[in-house]
């Protein structure tokens, strides 16, 4: 028998290559091509769905209305958040997490409150019929409305969405469907890239909501083609700890709406429950006040959020000591600790530097620069910050603090939950006095860290 013929796709931009190397010629990424069958070309593209819409005409832009997308909820609240606002008709959304973290029962959720205003059809490519409907009798959820198929093959799929002409779609997951026209195995570069184009086109076709669950790497991205990010209209990530009841949707791309919306669910028996006010989740509950604990105003989207950044500092005793980061870039560790020597004289070259943002959330934004050097500061000092402080600030590498945006949000939201000072750049500080919140303007780091010992309630 003739051998078949091979070549290499890259996962991240899907350049073809006929002989593997390290290096992939197009993108320039690292270890990234993958052997994949070569495939005919007839076969592949005689398929009857091409195209993601129909062909139109050449309009001018000025002549074309823009109009707001209708949106319809979930009844999940914070679901809908990170969707910005809800699902849309002929949207594709890409769900991606750790296995086990909670991504069918939030889609089965969902699927059963949709079932009373939309036809729906659940796609269970992993798990039989049976097991399904033993999740939902866990659940106790509403499953009279909510037809379920048990396939991987996109061929029957696409005619089951022809013949039964459903409103909203999940397919649980994209990676283990196959398509006849390809003889790769399920989960190959070429299926999940085929069979996520050819159900995107059917979406925009049949203005059918698609939602695809996608599984990730041991690094934490979705497995398959990067191009699998580029076809679909929304991007959602799950995040958090398995062995934690939370559990945070991250929206990382949103043709809809707004990115880097984060929606917080706690894990119950009944399934995750939208958490009203995650504030509480990331801030540690202490007796008494503690060295090295700082509390700072994040924001998520449109969400600012209250996280406590914990700092541990202890003499070294090795030649180079350590510098480690949960929740926080650690490069910006490492150059944060140079402007606090160069700029406010604290030297931490022979120390040992821990930092970790509580609850598990990953901070990303500049603006919790200051409340990691408070609380190094306060961690190296042996003193606790102040009781009822809040921080916030970018510090730059001139040893300046510059501005956060949405300073105004995030001082109203550490007002309503009872903190009473506010340390921020002075770009910041608001024109009207905010009730209850004392505020602490500063222009720079060494500024910083001498207002901070004057402010009322220290503990010496």
């Amino acid at each position: 028998m003739a051998k078949q013929k091979t070549n290499y796709t890259c996962t991240e931009c899907g350049g073809v290559q006929s002989k593997w190397a390290g290096q992939c010629p197009s993108c320039q990424q690292w270890n990234t091509l993958v052997e994949t069958l070569v495939e005919e070309v007839g076969n592949r593209f005689s398929n009857k769905y091409q195209g993601l819409a129909q062909s139109a005409p050449i309009l001018n832009l000025a002549e074309i209305e823009a109009q707001d997308v209708p949106r319809f909820g979930t009844e999940i609240e914070e679901f809908d958040r990170v969707l910005g606002g809800g699902l849309v008709s002929g949207g594709v959304v890409l769900i991606g997490g750790d296995p086990g973290i909670g991504k069918s029962t939030l889609l089965l959720q969902a699927l059963s409150n949709l079932a009373r205003i939309k036809k729906v059809l659940y796609v269970s490519g992993e798990e039989s019929g049976a097991q399904i409907a033993l999740r939902a009798k866990r659940l106790a959820v509403e499953t009279k409305d909510l037809s379920l198929q048990a396939e991987i093959q996109l061929e029957k799929i696409l005619n089951t969405l022809a013949e039964h002409k459903p409103q909203v779609v999940v397919i649980d997951s994209i990676q283990t469907l196959y398509s006849d026209a390809l003889s790769s195995a399920p989960g190959s570069v070429a299926q999940v890239r085929e069979c996520a184009a050819q159900l995107t086109r059917v979406a925009k076709t049949m203005n059918i909501t698609m939602i695809l669950v996608g599984h990730v790497t041991k690094e934490g991205a979705l497995a398959g083609p990067r191009v699998l990010e580029h076809i679909v209209d929304t991007v959602l990530y799950f995040e958090g700890d398995t062995h934690s009841s939370f559990r945070l949707v991250r929206a990382i791309k949103n043709r809809f709406g707004a990115v880097n919306e984060l929606g917080v669910f706690a894990m119950t028996e009944r399934g995750l429950k939208g958490v009203s006010n995650p504030s509480a989740l990331f801030l540690s509950q202490h007796d008494t006040q503690v060295a090295g604990s700082c509390v700072m105003v994040t924001q998520e989207g449109t969400r600012p959020l209250l996280v406590e950044i914990q700092a541990l500092v202890d003499t070294s005793h090795a030649p180079n000591a350590k510098r480690l980061s949960v929740g926080l870039e650690q490069n910006r560790l490492a150059m944060l600790l140079a402007v606090l020597h160069r700029h406010a004289g604290v030297a931490a070259f022979d120390q040992d530097v821990f930092i970790n943002a509580v609850g598990g959330v990953k901070i990303t934004e500049p603006a919790a620069d200051l409340a990691v050097l408070m609380a190094i500061n306060s961690s190296m000092r042996n003193k606790p910050l102040p009781r009822g402080l809040v921080v916030f600030g970018e510090v730059g590498l001139a040893g300046e603090i510059r501005p956060a945006p949405r300073g105004q949000e995030r001082l109203r939201e550490a007002a309503k939950l009872g903190f009473s000072i506010a340390m921020i750049p002075k770009s910041n500080a608001p024109k009207q006095k905010i009730e209850g919140l004392q505020i602490v303007a500063v222009d720079r780091i060494d500024e910083a860290l001498n207002k901070i010992r004057d402010v009322d309630g220290l503990v010496d």
